[in-house]
């Protein structure tokens, strides 16, 4: 980010400037903190109460956090039913495939309830309440120099605000840290575990376009699938039964038919995960030259074998697609990330900032006292841990999360140690068939011989990468034997452990040695790896206690510089808001990319040969005819993605855009390649969010599966509305009005 003045730049790069509201994800209780003229303008037509309200129903009704905070989800109808992306329910789709239904590859689509298909683990929650809590945490935090001891107070405060929010109610509650502990709010959450699929188009929509698309504009992904949320018949949460009704919601979104037109006001809510708006120029140069290269050379190694494996086999594609895209995302994120902290020159803009709070801080003994050391701090603590940033990342990426039966060892040894322990008898045995029972799902979902080979890979560019006095006792040890290549230690391993066979896993079950298991050579990786990131934990501990402080005395100085500035704060997987506008970009010289792509670019990008741009036959057909009913814009095409200056981050995937009346536009589901510094330095000028068309959703829903009982039960407003519609449970129509 390149400007000439300090103060523009802490406007675009820290809070909500005065000429642009598009950067910055908002708490929703503090959006009346912001100047309502200017959101006015941008064309937001609804109240800070409309938006999130205790008392009265408000947008925050109808949005979910997934899981816990790995996407966001919206209700879109009475009856409970939720959309979110492809790709966030994209384990789901794959759990629930087989080689005789093969619902990731073909799509499904519930016709009626009873078809619908319960997502064991899933739950959704939505937020009832948020409380600024700051003044009954600081003020105990007084004298506390240690940023360990510090954390452990704010825990145990955090832990008793929450029980006495919630007690003699089903909420759940926690306590977030903001600005780097320098603001804690209370959130109070209703969790529902009864979801179920309603719907997913075939890979070829959702997934269209791949890894070689992923973060890239112009984009063409249907990327959406859609759920619905039940509860008990009291109205309560409620584990999966066949009794549960559907959620009966306090506020869902009616959907826009209008589609949007260049400067057209959009606002995401969500739950964006983390950003590192504030990450001092020595954390980028550590992203840059350290970490950032070695995420991404782990994961090309694994994502080969992956690619390899699951080529060859159906099964393995099944067994692994969440996993493969899950670990491709972040590869090309990583790559991204990295190659745009260059190009935009985020480490020259931090620097300028550091210098400007630097002169601040020096300014009279009072700030210097209390301020002035922050960055040399952060500068030091990064210096430290310079030296095992490349370690600390092979042992996650390439130890604990490499091979599948590294964690499974790890996890299932203390489950056989305890076995070991009970006397015979019958508690012994249940405990024994509840081990087999478990070992059985695992082996269920792995493919022995694929995870064979990561280990393999991994443990190979451990040894090769690693200074060995930072490996694990087994890597060292493995190179004194007689293993000359690293696929035959691990085919030795593989061959001997009873981690690696169901078989031999039962057979020590029905006959427990604690002799075996100390010689397993699965559980002695395991263990090595496990001791190895407690290493490094404990010597991070001091330089991270350092970065930590350093970053809570620096933000606290900034926002000290500008009290009066509105500061936003990093995301943590809690409730926000952003505001932004539809808006075309120009990503180099002498090129513009529009604001929109129709499904003319589906058919350029066409390719049946290739598994990315492989196009429904269903779909070509409606091209063909030019059959896109009541979902073609103005001109008769049929609108498939959209960009904006919105601000989002993971966990925003499958955030409702929303217009200015409070109508869905569309399904945020990524960000485009040339801001991808973005989580570390918004990019005003380049920064765009790309999203799917509504109208593209419902036209997939609605013409290609067929399944118009599901476009019935939605709200579709479909000319100007000066007011939404109804959208409570108490007052909103079963249906919308026929299609045609």
């Amino acid at each position: 980010m390149r400007t000439k003045s300090l103060l523009l730049l802490l406007a675009l790069f820290m809070g909500f400037a005065p000429l642009r509201a598009d950067e910055g994800m908002w708490l929703p209780m503090l959006i009346s903190r912001l100047n309502q003229r200017d959101l006015q303008k941008m064309g937001l037509q609804l109240t800070p109460e409309e938006i999130y309200s205790v008392n009265n129903s408000s947008l925050k009704d109808a949005i979910v956090s997934l899981g816990g905070g790995f996407c966001t989800g919206e209700i879109i109808s009475g009856q409970g039913l939720m959309l979110t992306n492809h790709h966030c329910g994209y384990d789901a789709i794959a759990a629930k495939s087989s080689l005789e239904n093969d619902i990731l590859t073909n799509g499904f689509w519930a016709k009626d309830k009873g078809q619908e298909i319960p997502i064991e683990g899933l739950f959704v929650s939505f937020l009832v309440r948020m409380e600024d809590v700051t003044s009954k945490i600081l003020p105990q935090l007084e004298g506390i120099e240690s940023e360990s001891e510090r954390s452990a107070k704010i825990a145990e405060i955090g832990q008793q605000l929450a029980e006495e929010a919630t007690t003699g109610t089903h909420y759940e509650a926690e306590v977030e840290s903001f600005y780097v502990g320098n603001e804690f709010y209370l959130f109070v959450y209703e969790n529902f575990n009864d979801v179920r699929l309603v719907g997913a188009p075939p890979s070829s929509v959702g997934k269209f376009g791949g890894d070689t698309d992923n973060w890239m504009w112009p984009r063409h992904t249907g990327d959406f699938s859609m759920f619905r949320v039940y509860m008990g018949p009291d109205g309560k949460p409620a584990p999966y039964s066949t009794d549960n009704i559907a959620y009966k919601p306090k506020h869902f979104l009616p959907i826009s038919l209008k589609g949007v037109q260049e400067g057209d006001f959009a606002m995401t809510f969500g739950y964006p995960g983390s950003t590192d708006r504030y990450l001092t120029s020595f954390g980028v140069e550590q992203a840059i030259a350290k970490k950032n290269p070695t995420v991404v050379a782990i994961r090309e190694a694994k994502l080969s074998v992956l690619r390899k494996d699951m080529k060859a086999s159906d099964a393995v594609r099944l067994q692994y697609a969440s996993d493969y895209a899950s670990i491709a995302n972040y590869w090309k994120y990583f790559i991204g990330q990295t190659e745009q902290l260059i190009a935009n020159d985020v480490k020259t803009s931090k620097e300028k900032l550091e210098a400007e709070y630097l002169k601040w801080a020096s300014a009279t003994p009072e700030r210097n006292a209390k301020y002035g050391n922050a960055l040399e701090m952060i500068k030091q603590g990064y210096a430290i841990t310079d030296g095992v940033v490349i370690s600390n990342t092979y042992v996650l990426e390439g130890g604990l999360l490499g091979a599948g039966s590294v964690l499974f060892t790890y996890r299932f040894n203390k489950a056989l140690e305890d076995l070991l322990k009970m006397p015979e008898g019958d508690e012994k045995d249940t405990r024994r068939d509840e081990l087999k029972m478990a070992a059985a799902q695992h082996f269920e979902a792995v493919n022995i011989p694929t995870d064979r080979a990561l280990f393999a890979a991994t443990t190979t560019m451990y040894a090769e990468n690693v200074p060995e006095a930072q490996q694990p006792e087994f890597l060292r040890d493995a190179k004194s034997e007689t293993f000359a290549e690293w696929q035959k230690y691990a085919d030795n391993v593989y061959s001997k452990s009873i981690f690696t066979n169901q078989d031999r896993l039962n057979a020590f079950l029905d006959k427990p040695s604690a002799k075996k298991l100390t010689k397993d050579p699965m559980k002695k990786a395991a263990e090595d790896f496990f001791g190895i990131y407690r290493n490094v934990g404990q010597a991070n501990a001091e330089p991270n206690e350092m970065i930590r402080k350093g970053n809570r005395l620096f933000i606290d100085g900034l926002r000290q510089m500008y009290p009066e500035k509105i500061f936003y704060s990093d995301a943590n997987s809690t409730m926000r808001a952003s505001f932004g506008n539809v808006r075309d970009y120009q990503p180099k010289d002498g090129v513009t990319y529009d604001y929109y792509t129709t499904i003319e670019g589906i058919m350029q990008k066409m390719d049946n040969s290739d598994d990315e741009f492989m196009v429904p036959d269903k779909l070509v057909e409606l091209y063909k005819a030019k059959d896109y009913g009541q979902y073609a814009d103005k001109n008769g095409d049929l609108r498939v993605n959209f960009i904006s200056t919105n601000d989002i981050t993971g966990g925003n995937s499958g955030s409702p855009v929303i217009n200015g009346k409070g109508e869905l536009i569309g399904l945020a589901f990524d960000g485009n390649w040339e801001a991808m510094s973005g989580d570390i330095n918004f990019e005003p000028s380049i920064q765009r969010t790309i999203s799917v068309d509504i109208r593209y959703v419902l036209f997939m829903i609605d013409k290609v599966a067929g399944a118009k009982n599901l476009i019935e039960e939605m709200t579709l407003v479909r000319a100007e509305n000066p007011k939404a519609p109804p959208t409570s449970a108490q007052d909103a129509p079963v249906a919308s009005p026929t299609m045609n």
